[in-house]
């Protein structure tokens, strides 16, 4: 990110909340560097060959943003978190889509202390995401903790900041969270 402060962040995305539309043109160019790094992070995970750039998922994600009607932005942290989520749900549409176009095997997905890597077909990603879905029906607070993780790439304390834990609370949602995945995913 630019040498910008969270503060000025913070300030626009208020303003963007309150319908200012020149706020949100002003709020872009600060974000758009963390934004490409976090989709470039998540999308040297995806297939070689993924038709989707990391571009092409901000965009789309922008225009998910941008089309809600309402958004009560409490602070960067908080835009991040929603950014991640969206881009999770653009993803995983993607892959869907992918994949029923394209049937091939079974999707191993590894889990390591870092992230959730998949290797080279986009089912995993799906099964991933129904195995999100479900841990989240279990406990949101854990699915948004992988979800962040895994999508958005956040630090541990950028996600406390956003779900109003402690960074130890954040910790021990990741272990539960990577825990239960595995298990789920190699059922």
């Amino acid at each position: 990110m630019s040498e910008r402060s969270p503060n000025e962040i913070t300030q626009l995305l208020r303003e963007w909340s309150l319908g200012d539309e020149l706020a949100l043109e002003n709020l872009m160019p600060l974000v758009y560097a963390e934004l490409h790094l976090m989709a470039r992070r998540y999308m040297q995970s995806q297939p070689s060959g993924h038709t989707l750039q990391p571009t092409a998922l901000i965009h789309e994600m922008y225009v998910k943003l941008a089309g809600q009607e309402e958004q009560n932005w409490q602070n960067r942290a908080h835009f991040f978190g929603v950014a991640s989520k969206a881009m999770r749900h653009i993803l995983v549409d993607h892959a869907r889509n992918r994949s029923s176009r394209k049937r091939s095997g079974g999707q191993r997905v590894d889990l390591n202390e870092e992230m959730i890597i998949s290797d080279e077909r986009s089912d995993g990603l799906v099964e991933l995401d129904e195995a999100l879905t479900r841990l989240s029906l279990i406990d949101e607070r854990k699915g948004r903790v992988v979800e962040m993780k895994y999508f958005g790439g956040l630090s541990n304390e950028e996600m406390a900041q956003v779900l109003k834990v402690t960074t130890k609370t954040v910790i021990r949602d990741w272990q539960f969270a990577r825990t239960w995945l595995l298990r789920e995913l190699s059922n």
